[in-house]
């Protein structure tokens, strides 16, 4: 048998070709002989009885019979050859089109697409390859990208770090309290940064276990608030929360969704002025439960919320590294609300008129 995919189908098509000549060639000469033999029968009283005129007339007929058949089985298994070598040929080109697009795919170049040329399962299938590569290709972009991120997160605090030590080793700086601080806070920074990252991938990989049970959400507000009022004080910000008497229970891990509203608070003091304003919100809607934090803070521009989310993303990046954020804070709370099957969103009027971050959770029961 041959190994290619073209000569296997070709022969197939051949040997169905073969099968059918031999087959309408049998018949043609079980059945006509037969037929003409009881209509010369029938008319051997017309024929006078005369013998050799109807052994002269049933070989011509056989010779006519085997010639036409002859002719008529040659020219359709030429046809139908040439048929079943297009056939073959329009089933194979784009089957051998997408091999080669996997092969550079393979060698890195994410880019390759084959055209979809039909609406069959041919076509279909082509489309689908063409949505692979182009999700290879978004994974190629997003490792790169997070590779170069994390190489600028992480050469900020290594160079201040190498800069002190090199002050130290020259004699130029003193080993001071406050400079072991400053080289302290920025090992912290390192810490926090691969901290992060770890949290990151394993809530990106689905591998984070969520201990799910029936959560009231006030009690679970009242947990983070007490922890992060004294922040809100310091710093004079009001704090505020709205949540219903009636409001149903939901399905979640209540430390992981502590892990969410904590840094949707924690953003929202960092990026609120003193004499502000922070409210916590929660309603019932459509079998969820909506949480909202809103601020009075810097707000965010319009184009900048698509990408709020995304790892790394900041919109101011320099006020953002100043107050310590590693940049995957909200990318690790959209993974963790979406394990538990909610949604995370953010809106926002503009620039100095404050922002809105809401996600919802499944009910209980």
């Amino acid at each position: 048998m041959p190994t290619r995919l073209f000569p296997k189908l070709l022969l197939a098509f051949l040997v169905v070709i073969a099968t059918g000549a031999v087959v309408a060639w049998g018949t043609a000469w079980g059945l006509a002989p037969v037929a003409f033999a009881d209509h010369l029968a029938s008319m051997a009283d017309r024929l006078g009885g005369e013998v050799g005129l109807v052994e002269e007339l049933f070989a011509g007929f056989q010779q006519a019979v085997g010639t036409a058949v002859l002719v008529a089985v040659a020219a359709s298994v030429v046809v139908a050859s040439a048929v079943a070598t297009f056939v073959a040929r329009r089933i194979v080109d784009p089957i051998e089109a997408m091999r080669q697009a996997a092969d550079r795919i393979a060698s890195g170049r994410y880019g390759e697409r084959v055209p979809v040329r039909s609406a069959d399962e041919l076509g279909e299938l082509a489309d689908q390859f063409n949505r692979m590569a182009a999700s290879l290709q978004r994974l190629e972009r997003a490792r790169r990208d997070l590779v170069a991120d994390v190489a600028h997160e992480l050469r900020t605090p290594l160079a201040g770090l190498a800069g002190y030590l090199e002050g130290l080793l020259d004699g130029v700086l003193e080993p001071t309290p406050e400079l072991l601080g400053r080289m302290r806070r920025e090992v912290r920074r390192l810490e926090r940064l691969v901290e992060d990252l770890q949290e990151l991938s394993r809530v990106e990989a689905g591998r984070v276990e969520l201990r799910r049970r029936a959560t009231a959400v006030d009690e679970l507000l009242e947990v983070v608030l007490a922890r992060l009022r004294p922040q809100f004080l310091d710093k004079g910000v009001h704090l505020s929360v709205e949540v219903p008497a009636d409001l149903p229970r939901v399905l979640a891990d209540p430390d992981r969704v502590a892990q969410v509203l904590t840094n949707l608070l924690g953003n929202a003091l960092q990026y609120t002025p003193s004499g502000g304003q922070v409210t916590v919100r929660a309603w019932a809607v459509d079998g969820e439960v909506a949480v909202s934090v809103t601020d009075t803070g810097i707000g965010i521009p319009a184009e900048h919320l698509p990408h709020i989310f995304e790892r790394f993303y900041r919109v101011d990046r320099s006020r953002a590294r100043a107050g310590g954020g590693t940049g995957i804070g909200l990318t690790i709370a959209r993974g963790l609300v979406e394990l538990h099957g909610g949604r995370i969103w953010a809106s926002s009027p503009g620039p100095g008129r404050g922002s809105t971050f809401t996600f919802t959770l499944p009910r209980a029961g």
